[in-house]
């Protein structure tokens, strides 16, 4: 069973920094993609950095240039590097792991990054 913890979000003011953390378990399968969405009030949950086989990585315009997806293998945990964070940033972000074969997701709790002075 898959599980997927994420940590490190919290109250930054404009300009700040945060580093989001998913411990992840229970992947079994080999073909999948790992990614970091996000879900501010009234929108839908949208992707906004993931991290393909081979480490290529693929962001959302709007974050591009100052966030960082990352992931070590070796401890089983990605990483979400926000840097010169925005008020529009603010979200619930989601770690997600996506099985390519039957396309199933799968989502950590959700952990709340609030960008406010």
């Amino acid at each position: 069973q898959v599980q997927l913890v994420e940590s490190g979000g919290g109250l930054v003011q404009p300009g700040g920094s945060l580093r989001l953390s998913c411990a992840y378990s229970g992947i079994t399968f080999s073909r999948y993609t790992m990614g970091w969405y996000r879900q501010a009030p009234g929108k839908q949950r949208e992707p906004v950095a993931l991290i393909f086989d081979g480490g290529m990585t693929h962001y959302d315009g709007s974050v591009k240039g100052r966030y960082t997806i990352s992931r070590d293998t070796d401890k089983n945990m990605m990483y979400l590097q926000m840097n010169g964070l925005k008020p529009e940033d603010t979200a619930v972000y989601y770690c997600n792991v996506h099985q390519f074969i039957g396309g199933s997701h799968y989502w950590g709790q959700g952990t709340q990054v609030t960008v406010s002075s």
